[in-house]
């Protein structure tokens, strides 16, 4: 067995483990060795943004997860796709650009995440991107992740807006801005016709750093400790078990099923659990693999009348020329990934703040590529933002290679039945304004039929699907709280030499996509492991609904 030695070992080359190479090897002291499981993203199907449901869909990218039988949801197998390729779920994902609700901040930090709030993470959110039409206070101009608005040429994505405005919302110019809640344009990682994922902005441009050393194809198994000091890792590379031992600290950046599931095969975590498949208990932490949370969410689907949608080009010669277009040119119905509009709404009142996200899409198709479109509709993306049902990631067995046990529990508490309800009759009301009537045919899913609380959450038991953004598994919070794993500087709590950075240690699920805050908690920890001051607090202000005590729009 080879072994070598670095200052850090960074397991998974993810949003936030890309992000964690690149920062701490720029000043060129530190060495840092990058382990993923995966491989390369060059693939024109990775690369090119409308092709995004393919990756999703191959053994070669996806770790090929599915939920244990839900119980709330008819018993279902649930897909679960996870990056299995450099840049992690950032290579595979639907580039949508979604920072969250300044809210969702302000609640980590209650939670116990001290230095998490809202005025601590814009500036990170900040100096991690550069937005195409530039920087301002809330948005950033020099950071490595370009984003982009589309170029919404559909009029079908400026006629949801506009739908949204007469039935009594308002329009708002940035949802990653001063106002999150309203409908308008979506913010997407897409630079220059491409996917510009946490590999092309961050680990690409640091691979010719001589103390970098990223190892693909290779599967984390255990961490081993000296004493309570995590000081190495065994990995197999083609069956061979090797050992890798970092002098400084090891980070898990796996992600929300990997990160809790190595802790386990590690000894770190229940100690009933790890027992029962015959790991012996090195640190009892209870909370590793709980707190597990998703966003889930239907697709309301509406036939269109008029021959606009993207189904024009769902042939055999339309796919064809959008290929070529896109390879010749980088531009075109291949240079999107077709998510270009948005909104964000609450659900009744007495909510403080948006509690539904919608996305738009001027097809009707599912997300994954599993339903092809068969005729011309569009369709909204909905569901709510935060679910108040947990669940868990457990061990499978004491084998590494053997998939993790999941159960997100989706359904099982009435207030996510309730949002839901409304999710179904708030769209309906929105898809039957005046700004639809030249395009809107018969109501596909849920149909016409579907009217009542009964009749709704059959539905979304028989077709929701999860969002792909499960997090909250090393739950981030203050020492004392028996159920968090990591502390607010990212270290697992009684251990030394090992922290975790990615979206398992969110405290809550946030408001929207979940990669923009795993490439925010890679920028800041990286400052946090280094040692480095943190960046200025922000003092700006952002939007608080008036009323909503009272009010639901």
């Amino acid at each position: 067995m080879t072994t070598e030695s670095f200052d850090y070992v960074i397991v998974g080359a993810g949003s936030a483990g890309c992000v964690l190479a690149n920062r701490l090897t720029e000043d060129g002291k530190s060495t840092v060795a990058v382990l993923e499981a995966g491989g390369g993203d060059k693939s024109v199907f990775i690369q090119m943004p409308t092709a995004l449901s393919i990756p999703m869909g191959m053994d070669k990218y996806n770790w090929g997860y599915h939920t244990e039988p839900e119980p709330f949801m008819d018993g279902r197998r649930l897909n679960l796709p996870r990056g299995r390729v450099i840049g992690g779920g950032s290579s595979i994902n639907g580039m949508v650009y979604i920072r969250g609700n300044a809210l969702d901040y302000e609640g980590w930090e209650a939670q116990g995440a001290k230095g998490w709030g809202y005025r601590h993470v814009l500036p990170y959110f900040r100096k991690a991107e550069t937005r195409q039409e530039g920087g301002d206070a809330y948005r950033g101009a020099n950071g490595a992740l370009h984003t982009s608005y589309g170029p919404l040429i559909n009029p079908l994505y400026s006629v949801f807006v506009e739908a949204a405005q007469q039935a009594g919302y308002a329009a708002t110019e940035d949802v990653n801005g001063y106002r999150q809640e309203g409908f308008g344009r979506m913010d997407r990682t897409i630079h220059k016709g491409r996917r510009w994922s946490a590999a092309s902005a961050y680990l690409k441009p640091a691979t010719a750093r001589k103390n970098l050393s990223i190892r693909i194809g290779v599967q984390a198994t255990k961490i081993e400790f000296e004493g309570k000091r995590a000081v190495a890792i065994r990995y197999l590379k083609g069956g061979v078990e090797q050992l890798i031992r970092a002098r400084r600290e090891i980070i898990l950046a796996s992600g929300p099923i990997n990160s809790p599931q190595l802790l386990k095969l590690s000894g770190i975590g229940p100690t009933d659990e790890l027992k029962a498949n015959g790991i012996t208990p090195l640190h009892h932490l209870p909370g590793v693999g709980e707190n597990l949370q998703d966003h889930l969410e239907f697709y309301f689907q509406q036939a269109c009348t008029r021959p606009i949608t993207l189904y024009s080009s769902m042939n055999v010669l339309g796919k064809a020329l959008i290929g070529v277009q896109w390879v010749l040119f980088k531009n075109g119905l291949g240079a999107t990934n077709h998510f270009e509009s948005c909104g964000f709404i609450r659900s009744r009142p007495g909510v403080p703040y948006a509690d539904i996200q919608y996305h738009f899409l001027p097809a009707a198709i599912a997300y994954d590529g599993s339903v092809k479109a068969e005729a011309h509709g569009f369709q909204a993306h909905a569901g709510p933002m935060r679910s108040k049902s947990r669940g868990w990631v457990k061990l499978s067995s004491g084998d590494p290679l053997a998939a993790p046990k999941v159960l997100f529990n989706y359904m099982s508490h009435e207030d996510d039945r309730v949002e839901m309800r409304a999710c179904v009759r708030l769209t309906r009301e929105i898809f039957g304004q005046k700004a639809f009537d030249a395009y809107r045919g018969e109501e596909l899913l849920p149909g016409k039929d579907v009217q009542t609380d009964e009749q709704i959450d059959a539905f979304v038991r028989h077709h929701a699907e999860s969002a792909y953004h499960p997090c909250g598994t090393c739950k981030m919070g203050d020492p004392s709280d028996p159920f968090a794993v990591v502390d607010a500087e990212t270290r697992v709590i009684g251990l030394e030499g090992l922290r975790v950075v990615d979206t398992s240690i969110m405290p809550t699920i946030t408001t929207g996509n979940l990669n923009a805050p795993a490439i925010m908690i890679g920028e800041k920890a990286s400052d946090i492991i280094r040692g480095l001051s943190p960046l200025p607090a922000s003092n700006v202000p952002f939007y608080r609904a008036e009323g909503w005590e009272e009010r639901q729009r």
